[in-house]
């Protein structure tokens, strides 16, 4: 049988090896792009599916242009490094580039920093992530860095690695390969559960995509392996639609009704609103101090629309505010969202702009249910990560903090306002609710009274409205405007004294918060909300501009199959106590504020009850400091990346160096002879096939002069053969005239050839690789030598023994 190499094929087919190569990189590039299918759920399809293609089709060039090429890991390393950052701009962050396409110096600091950071932005924003800043990253290196490793691995070739290394054996290289199979399976069933960990708990194409993988890559396999026979193509299609079927059907069953397991559900979003002072606690100052001041405008608000500003369903008997849990789903968990925001709710489509005036804190205004929303301006970048949403309530915060001159705009949903006779046979719904443990005595009793009369949850809640809109009557309690006087605040002692006196005295806050007790009390789903609504007769076609004026408050209930119903259980500001002579108090006392009833769990007063408003509509100072944090990762993002690509190239050189500085610095004069003409073979094995083995000196010099045209080892030959055949020893002048002219002939080797293949053989770890393989022999010889060594010493015994 023939021995050369080239005839050999290993491949599992007879097929040439590049049309083996090109076979294997296809099916290494399908299985990765299976795998990584399972984030179409997270960032939408028409996000993802371009970046995913443009990395499987560079990662997969990479490899076969490096196998063509018999290129090293090293390069292609650098390959793959180099095209992250040329074509990752325009498939990973195209926010970033010039045209979506051009890559600027913003993006490839957001691609080095996306290294690190993008992660965790992929895990706390909600899905569809979209394009949003470096969300994208995490998906083109999956697919890029998944194709070059499992293409690599699959394209592993015993026939090209004998060939390149004889000195291995073709036992090494076939261990290679068998790593290299083992390595391609492993990398695709790898990035799918990266995938399914980075994207949501519906991912409908996690089974198939972990089926289509195994049924891809085992006929492949058994191809590469020589195991492949056309007979089986019937049972493999009978056991693939077995295992089809069956996974599809026993899932459900083996899983039950547990919900797959994602990171960006253990996620904790480090904001946290309990550390906020309640919205609905500095409803006062609103109308007392900020009354003329304009707030926020919102330009293109339909008719009849309101402004959202806060929504709050937690009571701990002394302010409203939001689920202090933080739980999934509940009021209080505020998620970054991607450019696209799911929604629910059925009604009228809108577009507006807000620009924020005089208005603080980290409440941003909303409309309706919020689709998608994109900052303006110089800071938009940066309000676009911080921004975050709650898809429960509707709300939306900036960390931050609003300024003057923020604008945003949005695209919302304006749900359709419902009659009576509409919800008259609804239910209310099933909502998870914060329970509430201080319910004043007056709500529970005067709750019982209204509901005696109601036969429907709807007729419930209008009875409760019209109860303390009717009676009640209105007053913000500010001595300068000539109001009446009424307390502020909302807690348990003042909506029992609201409730329990002759007369009902307050203002939205009271009457927001007396209805959401007293529905909650009897089983509605109630929570309050705070935000704005336009003066009557204000024209919507235009810009609205709201005061502290416009501020009001509401409560909400939910009803099965509707969503969420506003209640405004406020009287009409004209409704005054001294618009009604008969009721009107001939002396009216001074204000007192009267101790709360004493409760069995005493309830903890905050020392500020009152949100601190900003008065004056000032510009806040930014403060330019250094971000430390941006500097760090920026330079570890950075440093890594450089460092993979540029320690093993150094490592191999300073080895190089190490081994030379060894053979020149020998004790012995002989060794060093011997060691310059081991540096010229070494030399001459990192440029190209060193001489044969068994070749003497002068007949390897004449070989290295064919091979290196004006290159000549001649020299060198002519001493080392001199010091080791001739008489005696050599001295020490002789090895420094033998080293003398290695060195010429290092230097004109250095200067031989294109500059490629001067580099390939600077940073060639052949010679090193050859040298480990020597020392394996040798001792793998000597291993025999004491074998056979014992074997000798035993059957001598034996003889011994016999002879006596």
């Amino acid at each position: 049988m023939s021995t050369d190499v080239r005839t050999i094929d290993l491949g599992g087919t007879h097929a040439r090896p590049a049309l083996r190569r090109t076979t294997s990189t296809a099916v290494a590039s399908l299985a990765v792009l299976l795998a990584t299918l399972a984030l179409v759920p997270a960032y939408g399809p028409r996000a993802v599916l371009p970046t995913l293609g443009a990395g499987i089709l560079l990662g997969a060039v990479i490899v076969l242009v490096g196998r063509a090429r018999r290129a090293g890991g090293i390069i292609v390393l650098a390959a793959t490094a180099v095209a992250y950052l040329v074509f990752g701009g325009a498939f990973a962050a195209p926010s970033t580039t010039v045209a979506r396409v051009v890559p600027t110096l913003d993006t490839l600091l957001t691609l080095l920093e996306g290294l690190v950071t993008s992660w965790k932005e992929v895990l706390t924003l909600e899905p569809p992530l979209g394009t949003l800043g470096a969300v994208l990253v995490p998906p083109f290196v999956m697919a890029l860095g998944g194709t070059v490793l499992a293409a690599w691995a699959a394209t592993v070739d015993v026939t090209a690695e004998t060939r390149r290394s004889r000195t291995d054996g073709s036992a090494g290289a076939r261990r290679r390969e068998r790593v290299g199979l083992a390595v391609a399976l492993a990398t695709p069933m790898l990035l799918l559960v990266g995938a399914i960990l980075l994207g949501t708990v519906e991912a409908p194409l996690a089974t198939f995509v972990g089926m289509g993988i195994v049924a891809l890559m085992l006929p492949w396999l058994a191809w590469r392996t020589r195991r492949w026979h056309p007979r089986r193509y019937v049972t493999l299609t009978v056991m693939a639609v077995v295992a089809l079927g069956g996974g599809y059907a026993g899932a459900p069953y083996v899983a039950g009704d547990a919900p797959r397991t994602v990171l960006r559900n253990t996620v904790v979003p480090p904001f946290d609103l309990r550390d906020q002072v309640s919205p609905l606690s500095g409803f006062r100052s609103f109308h007392k101090e900020l009354r003329e001041t304009p707030l926020v405008t919102v330009a293109g608000l339909p008719e009849g629309a309101l402004v959202r500003l806060a929504t709050m369903d937690a009571f701990d008997g002394v302010v409203w505010n939001v689920d202090p849990t933080g739980t999934l789903g509940g009021s209080g968990a505020f998620r970054r969202v991607g450019e696209s925001i799911p929604v629910r709710t059925q009604g009228t489509e809108a577009s507006i702009d807000v620009k924020v005036e005089a208005l603080r804190g980290v409440w941003m205004p909303t409309v309706g249910q919020t689709s998608s929303l994109t900052f303006e301006g110089r800071r938009s970048r940066d309000q676009q990560l911080a921004f975050r949403f709650n898809d429960a309530t509707g709300a939306a915060v900036l960390p931050g903090g609003l300024r003057q001159d923020d604008r945003w705009s949005a695209e919302v949903v304006i749900p359709p306002g419902l009659s009576d006779e509409q919800l008259a046979d609804a239910a209310v719904a099933d909502v998870r609710q914060p329970e509430i443990e201080h319910i004043p005595d007056a709500a529970t009793q005067k709750a019982a009274d209204i509901a005696r009369n109601a036969t429907s949850p709807a007729l419930l809640a209008r009875a409760l409205e019209a109860t303390l809109s009717e009676q009640g009557y209105f007053s913000h309690g500010i001595t300068a405007a000539g109001d009446h006087p009424s307390l502020v605040g909302h807690g348990v002692a003042r909506v029992d004294r609201l409730l329990s006196e002759d007369r009902m005295i307050g203002d939205d806050e009271q009457y927001a918060s007396a209805m959401a007790l007293m529905a909650r009390n009897l089983g509605l789903p109630a929570r309050v909300v705070m935000g704005f609504r336009p003066a009557e007769g204000v024209d919507t076609s235009t810009p609205v501009t709201f005061t502290g004026a416009d501020t009001i408050a509401w409560v909400e209930i939910a009803y099965a199959g509707h969503g969420w119903v506003p209640y405004f259980p406020t009287p009409d500001t004209s409704r005054t106590p001294s618009s009604d002579p008969e009721q009107a108090e001939p002396d009216p006392q001074p204000e007192v504020v009267q101790p709360p009833p004493s409760l069995e769990d005493p309830v903890a007063v905050p020392d500020d009850e009152v949100e601190n408003v900003d008065v004056e509509a000032r510009e806040d100072v930014e403060v330019i400091t250094t971000d430390w944090t941006r500097v760090i990762v920026t330079t570890v993002a950075v440093a890594v990346p450089l460092l993979l690509i540029l320690l093993p190239p150094l490592l191999i050189v300073s080895a190089k160096t190490r081994r030379r500085r060894r053979r020149r610095k020998a004790r012995a004069p002989m060794a060093r002879v011997t060691g310059a003409w081991d540096e010229v073979l070494d030399a001459v094995r990192d440029r190209a096939e060193p001489p044969a083995t068994g070749a003497t000196r002068t007949e390897a010099s004449r070989a290295i002069e064919a091979a290196f045209p004006g290159v000549s080892a001649r020299n060198v030959a002519l001493h080392a053969d001199a010091a080791v055949f001739g008489p005696g020893d050599p001295d020490a002048a002789v090895a420094t005239e033998t080293w003398k002219q290695t060195d010429l002939f290092l230097a004109a080797l250095a200067k031989n050839g294109t500059r490629r293949s001067r580099l390939r053989g600077q940073f060639s770890a052949r010679s090193l690789r050859a040298a480990r393989a020597r020392r394996r022999e040798a001792k793998a010889v000597r291993r025999r030598q004491r074998a056979l060594a014992r074997r000798g010493r035993a059957a001598t015994k034996v003889r011994r023994a016999a002879r006596r």
